[in-house]
């Protein structure tokens, strides 16, 4: 199920917004003001925003660089119907705009047409309530986010695109460090306790003599 951001001042529009999202499946959160957008922003999983311009705070404009950086479809929902405006969206990085007043179904329209066209699920992986973003490289658990260093994403990627087979310490090694890492097996412990204790999960299995599976 996808998640959407509502960012809204206008909490009629808002309501009105998340009943119609609610009625087709999709999931919500929203925000009536960018502080709050945007700190959602940072550490939810979100499929699309749905961005109000003039929102107290930090407006649209200036909440779109962060939305982009995250590689979030944006539909831009805005009472301004001038030209300019719509072009200044688009140009910092919407994917669409809607004016107000509008129709529900239009609305949702445009966000189905909008999935179709960005098609991120094939960039996802999951297990259990641990979702993996690949092409982001962020990774969420129960829909917050969980910070990983760079060597801890790898680290998970290969274990979870190996589900089910166990990876010695030196096949791992070779393949997250390369050979340009000179250390031992004990460096793929630690960091294999790292994800555990960051996941908290047991899918995680030490393999005796061997190495590690994930299942």
């Amino acid at each position: 199920m996808k998640t959407i951001l509502i960012v809204e001042d206008e909490e009629p529009i808002r309501e009105l917004v998340k009943l119609n999202l609610s009625m087709v499946g999709f999931d919500t959160l929203e925000a009536e003001d960018g502080e709050k957008a945007l700190e959602i922003i940072k550490t939810k999983a979100l499929d699309l925003v749905v961005l109000d311009i003039m929102i107290p705070k930090i407006n649209g404009y200036e909440l779109l660089p962060h939305i982009i950086e995250r590689d979030i479809p944006v539909i831009l929902l805005t009472a301004m119907d001038s030209l300019k405006d719509k072009v200044k969206g688009l140009n910092l990085g919407a994917d669409d705009y809607i004016t107000k007043p509008f129709e529900g179904m239009e609305l949702i329209a445009r966000i189905n047409a909008l999935f179709r066209r960005s098609d991120k699920e094939d960039s996802i992986k999951k297990f259990d309530n641990i979702e993996i973003h690949e092409d982001k490289r962020r990774v969420f658990k129960d829909g917050e986010e969980v910070e990983l260093t760079p060597k801890e994403f790898e680290l998970l990627k290969l274990l979870v695109d190996n589900k089910g087979i166990a990876l010695s310490r030196e096949k791992i090694l070779e393949l997250i460090w390369k050979y340009e890492y000179e250390g031992n097996t004990r460096t793929v412990d630690m960091h294999i306790q790292r994800l555990r204790h960051k996941l908290d999960t047991d899918r995680i299995k030490t393999v005796y003599k061997i190495g590690y599976r994930l299942e």
